[in-house]
């Protein structure tokens, strides 16, 4: 799959199997998060895996979109040092694109209560975190086929000025 073929039919996947995804293409997914481009290079994400079921219960607790974590295989909360949303969004977008290239779906889940998550999962307090992603392999084969619900290109493109 090539990275456009990634961009336009990657779906937002909420119902995971309970089939596991084998350990190398976990790691093929976090590498490609490590490796996304940063502000400086300052490089300030951290990832932790998150398989427990019990510790996706209760991420899923976390906020009021976060539902789908604790029915996914894997679950990964992003970190920061700093507060740079830009950052941490490449992170998540190259992990997301990775994983649909590798046949595993994903979701975004905002943690709107970022303490409570700290303390499900020891982050310490100096570290950021306000979201995580569930991955698990589809229930149901995300239809790409179907509209992807978003405006059109003449609708969001505008060319030298407004």
């Amino acid at each position: 799959m090539n990275v456009l073929d990634a961009i336009g039919t990657k779906r937002a996947v909420r119902q995971f199997t309970d089939q596991p995804v084998p350990d190398d293409v976990i790691r093929a997914i976090l590498n490609a998060g490590r490796r996304a481009q940063s502000s400086k290079n300052d490089q300030p994400w951290h990832f932790i895996v998150i398989r427990d079921r019990n510790t996706l219960k209760q991420l899923a607790e976390c906020g009021k979109y976060a539902g789908h974590l604790a029915g996914a295989v894997f679950a990964v909360a992003i970190l920061s040092s700093t507060d740079w949303a830009f950052d941490i969004g490449q992170a998540a977008a190259h992990m997301q694109l990775a994983a649909w290239e590798l046949g595993v779906s994903s979701c975004i889940a905002s943690i709107w209560e970022p303490e409570r998550a700290r303390a499900v999962l020891g982050v310490p307090p100096d570290k950021f975190f306000e979201i995580a992603i569930s991955f698990g392999y589809a229930a149901e084969t995300p239809a790409s086929a179907r509209p992807s619900g978003r405006r059109s290109f003449e609708d969001v493109v505008r060319w030298e000025r407004w």
